[in-house]
């Protein structure tokens, strides 16, 4: 099983940005307990982080190809949640099942983050809990998709 984990804008600033909302965790911590969670799982993830919506879209789109592949999708869009209506018509153009995460609760916060774009292609999403978010959502995506095969 193959799982591509995409963060959006600012992520690359976790640890540093505002961590009263986002923690200290930097993302390549995020990023080696995902790496460990998959190997346990008897899974390989492929992370990537951009600040750009183009490179988002990009690796999304190269999932259509046989090179680019992948079981599923973890995505925290950042920013891109309340904006992008380009990132979801390549989440629901690719037809790759994904799980929506973020480390803040955007419910919680100022309104104009209140509603996703992608929430309703979602198969799950997860939020609130911090860094351990994306423990979650990669550990929900794995059980969504293991039933998924076995049935």
């Amino acid at each position: 099983m193959r799982i591509l984990i995409l963060h959006g804008p600012n992520l690359n600033l976790l640890g540093r940005r505002e961590p009263a909302i986002y923690g200290r965790t930097t993302l390549a911590e995020i990023d080696d307990a995902l790496g460990r969670i998959a190997r346990e799982a008897g899974c390989t993830i492929e992370c990537l982080q951009s600040n750009a919506e183009h490179e988002l879209i990009d690796r999304i789109q190269q999932t259509l190809d046989a090179d680019g592949r992948v079981d599923g999708i973890v995505i925290n869009p950042a920013a891109f949640t309340h904006t992008s209506v380009a990132l979801r018509d390549a989440l629901a153009a690719s037809g790759v099942p994904f799980v929506e995460v973020h480390l803040s609760m955007p419910e919680a916060r100022e309104p104009f983050r209140h509603r996703s774009l992608l929430a309703d292609l979602a198969v799950g999403r997860v939020s609130g809990f911090g860094a351990r978010s994306y423990n979650y959502a990669l550990q929900g995506l794995i059980g969504h998709l293991n039933s998924a095969a076995s049935e």
